[in-house]
């Protein structure tokens, strides 16, 4: 019988053995000040007790399934059932927090939480949720000076709010002024994510939870620029805890939370990927923790579905990858990876995966899990098919005939051969390939980008061989992508006139500033490249200016190392994370956690670099812990999904509009 399913006497029952196995109390703290959430759902905090993991990850008692490890069982007593009128109405104040929902006896809805429920309401074509058995995580060995002064500057990096912990910031530079701060004093999603691993691997899983679900709450508020709002499901980048006076008086205040969906951003850019590492994150709590409780809550419910709606929503795109602009990511300026880039077709193949696992399979969800399921299916065959390059391709692509018209053509894109960089020629080995950057009709971006080839890796968005051929090229290039400091956020950098036109001649994607007053721009002819560049002249100094390899234009970012080693680990390469950590170690805590590094091996601290970088931190201290418990990377990685290649709705008729290449997509995981 489901727990979610048994009568309320029942369910009290198994509460009270359930915090006599597991020494659990009763977590319902109340905060001091208007707080928007003040949940009875809190899940178990695991502090200082090393034998937490082993208790979540194994139940002395096998029948006991793991999503019972949670205290999440208050019920909604009246109200709206349907879960988008709960949890959007009124767009324009904060939303009614919801812990539960009243779940009649024997309706389907009350069979949500066990898996034989799901089963009976799901289609046969809906394939079912994965129910993969959580790692045993060992004990944490003795702390170096090095892990403990990282760790005491995450935690020193560490905002609450109302009195509970919600996040990190950005930077926590002392030798920055207050008027120079930016927004490096808020805390980013995309930012928190390595912050949010380490705190789940050491075991405390309250600031991960507390994140979550403020977060969460902050996707509906009214978000507008210049009188136009985004659609409905947009996760802020960032946002601050301020501090205000209480009904306008000056003795009591109150802390609210200010969050920014690119409103005041460089460039007015929303943050595509946000929404994406919020999905991924909340996964990878419930795999942690065996909080599974809190993803079946209606109002995150509601945030998944609203953040899966957004994405997939109808277009005029031909192609299965999310169209974004420039700077909607990581690389958040101006770098020419607007269209289709491999960093958000990586997240958004990685949070459609987690999504489809978290959902609960309802009436309302089967054609939200359908949608799901097809992307799916049509994005990891056009990124497998279309993305990769090795030796082999490339030289395929040397070959390209153009202007083809047909459904049978060869070059779909109408990728000229000239596009091929030079540079590509002697770099690609023989062994080995990599995903590029980024495909347009008439266009291929043959840049390295780390971070979607690691979360490639990481998704199984990539296959078996491809990703085995991303870390051969790693190991035969580490040279040009790790250097003195790992790792190269791409490569290789703009320079020159691309420089100047892909980048609007942006400053910060150089090793340099500039006094416009002495400086100028004149043509300068380059026999090497046979086409004209232009130089930025220092007429007081008499020297060339211009210099790549800085920021995000192949900068060094260490904050990359905790994906990398996630991609090793899976892939049974733990030598080459190893060697990465190493080198790392050796350089950030005498540098002072810096944000990234300057020149093309990363030896100087970048130029505009913040010291003490939150993630630059937690990302090293990720790395450590994953690789002393490799185990642990197995719930923060997903496994390959033959069924994905086998549910492509093309396979249903023989029509030469809708012919694909599922099978050889598939017989390359095969090989």
């Amino acid at each position: 019988m489901s727990f979610v399913a048994a009568k309320p006497y029942r369910r009290r029952l198994l509460l009270l053995l359930l915090r006599r196995r597991t020494g659990a109390t009763d977590f319902s703290p109340t905060c001091p000040r208007r707080c928007p959430y003040a949940s009875s759902s809190n899940a178990p905090i695991a502090a200082a007790d090393p034998s937490y993991f082993s208790r979540i990850f194994r139940p002395a008692n096998p029948a006991w399934g793991i999503r019972l490890f949670s205290t999440s069982v208050d019920q909604f007593s009246g109200g709206d059932k349907n879960l988008e009128r709960i949890f959007i109405q009124n767009m324009t104040v904060k939303p009614v927090v919801i812990d539960g929902l009243a779940v009649e006896e024997g309706s389907e809805a009350a069979a949500v939480g066990s898996k034989e429920g799901k089963e009976e309401i799901a289609d046969d074509k809906i394939s079912g949720l994965e129910q993969t058995e959580q790692p045993e995580v060992g004990e944490v060995k003795e702390e170096s000076e090095v892990d403990k002064e990282a760790w005491r500057l995450l935690n020193k990096a560490v905002v609450s709010y109302c009195g509970r912990p919600i996040g990190t910031v950005a930077a926590n530079d002392v030798t920055t002024a207050a008027n120079q701060a930016l927004n490096y004093d808020q805390v980013f999603i995309r930012d928190f994510v390595p912050s949010a691993i380490a705190f789940l691997l050491k075991g405390e899983s309250e600031i991960v939870r507390n994140f979550l679900l403020h977060t969460l709450q902050l996707q509906s508020w009214e978000k507008t620029v210049d009188c136009y709002s985004p659609g409905q499901g947009l996760m802020p980048a960032s946002f601050k805890v301020r501090t205000l006076p209480l009904d306008g008086s000056n003795e009591a205040f109150e802390e609210v939370l200010d969050p920014d969906f690119g409103e005041s951003a460089i460039g007015r850019v929303a943050p595509v990927d946000s929404g994406l590492w919020w999905i991924i994150l909340l996964r990878a709590y419930g795999k942690i923790t065996g909080d599974y409780a809190l993803q079946e809550r209606v109002d995150v419910q509601t945030g998944i579905r609203l953040i899966m709606n957004l994405c997939l929503s109808d277009g005029f795109d031909m192609f299965p990858s999310l169209l974004v602009t420039d700077g909607s990511c990581m690389i958040d300026r101006r770098m020419g990876i607007h269209g289709h880039p491999l960093e958000i077709q990586a997240l958004f193949y990685s949070a459609l995966r987690c999504s489809r696992e978290m959902i609960t399979i309802d009436d309302g969800s089967k054609n939200l899990v359908r949608a799901i399921n097809n992307r799916l299916s049509a994005l990891s065959f056009h990124i497998r098919e279309y993305y990769w390059v090795d030796m082999k391709k490339i030289n395929e692509i040397y070959r390209y005939k153009t202007e083809e018209y047909s459904y049978n053509a060869i070059n779909k894109f109408n990728i000229y051969p000239e596009q091929i960089p030079s540079w590509l020629v002697d770099w690609i080995p023989e062994k080995g390939g990599y995903l590029i950057g980024n495909l347009q009709p008439a266009h291929m971006d043959f840049r390295f980008f780390s971070l979607g080839n690691f979360w490639a890796i990481t998704s199984s968005l990539a296959t078996q061989r491809q990703a085995e051929g991303i870390l051969n090229l790693i190991e035969d290039k580490w040279d040009d992508l790790v250097g003195h400091m790992p790792l190269k956020i791409c490569y290789p950098a703009l320079e020159y006139e691309e420089w100047r036109i892909i980048t609007g001649s942006d400053p910060k994607n150089t090793r340099g500033t500039h006094n416009s007053s002495s400086m100028i721009y004149f043509p300068c002819h380059l026999n090497v490249s046979k086409r004209i560049c232009y130089w930025l002249f220092d007429l007081t100094k008499c020297h060339f200016f211009l210099s790549p390899w800085s920021y995000h234009n192949g900068g060094s970012w260490p904050t990359l190392l905790w994906q990398f080693t996630l991609a090793c680990i899976k892939m049974g390469r733990r030598e080459l994370a190893q060697k990465a950590v190493a080198v790392a170690e050796k350089r950030l805590p005498n540098d002072r956690w810096p944000e990234y590094y300057d020149t093309r091996t990363g030896r100087f601290i970048g130029k505009q670099s913040r010291l003490y970088q939150t993630w630059s931190i937690a990302g090293f201290l990720a790395s450590k812990m994953l690789l002393e418990n490799p185990a642990a990377a197995a719930v923060l990685t997903c496994d390959e999904d033959i069924e994905l290649l086998e549910a492509c709705a093309c396979g249903l008729s023989k029509n030469a509009r809708i012919k694909c290449s599922r099978l050889a997509a598939k017989s390359q995981i095969v090989s």
